[in-house]
């Protein structure tokens, strides 16, 4: 029996030995100067690009559970202000969706699976000691509006993010694609 690992590798040497690759060929800037936060669920890997008319090389897309951004100075919030900064986007887009895995997301069932999983109360310990709040940190959100929105405005209110940078928050509908539009950026910038 294979592993999935092992799956992947060899058909990789395939992709790369028939050139599979000359169709994804494009710039490391992105077309559209667009950067897009999203939810890492499955269902959107194909269905948002798709659902949006984005190919490779029009965006930088950051995947994160939720699409929260959940600290201004976190490591999605660094990889926007590279992707505006380095990588010429000028235009930024949280999409969450609904039936999303972090909606209603209750910390005390992580913890548990981690602990079946053989992860000590030490470890926990640990990770209280340095100043992680687990319940905080793990905790999913109610409200999938709410989150956008709460997102968009860490996003907006960054301190290092240039101020004519419209800030966009889409919610979409993982079975059928549809996006609905909770705040648009280009109401508040001056461009």
């Amino acid at each position: 029996m294979t592993t999935v690992l092992q799956d992947m590798l060899v058909f990789n040497e395939k992709f790369v030995e028939n050139k599979g690759y000359e169709v994804f060929q494009s710039g490391k800037y992105p077309k559209k100067k667009l950067v897009i936060v999203s939810c890492m669920d499955t269902r959107l890997v194909e269905l948002l690009p798709k659902a949006l008319n984005l190919s490779n090389g029009d965006i930088k897309i950051i995947k994160v559970a939720g699409a929260v951004v959940a600290h201004p100075f976190g490591s999605v919030m660094r990889s926007i202000l590279v992707a505006v900064y380095a990588l010429q986007a000028e235009e930024i887009c949280v999409i969450g969706h609904h039936d999303c895995g972090m909606r209603g997301l209750e910390t005390e069932g992580i913890i548990q699976q981690m602990k079946q999983r053989g992860v000590s109360e030490q470890a926990l310990a640990a990770v209280k000691y340095f100043g992680v709040d687990l319940d905080e940190w793990l905790h999913g959100f109610s409200s999938i509006e709410d989150s956008v929105k709460q997102s968009v405005e860490i996003i907006e209110k960054h301190p290092l993010l240039p101020k004519d940078i419209p800030v966009h928050g889409l919610i979409m509908n993982p079975h059928t694609g549809k996006v609905d539009c909770v705040s648009q950026g280009y109401e508040e910038k001056v461009i």
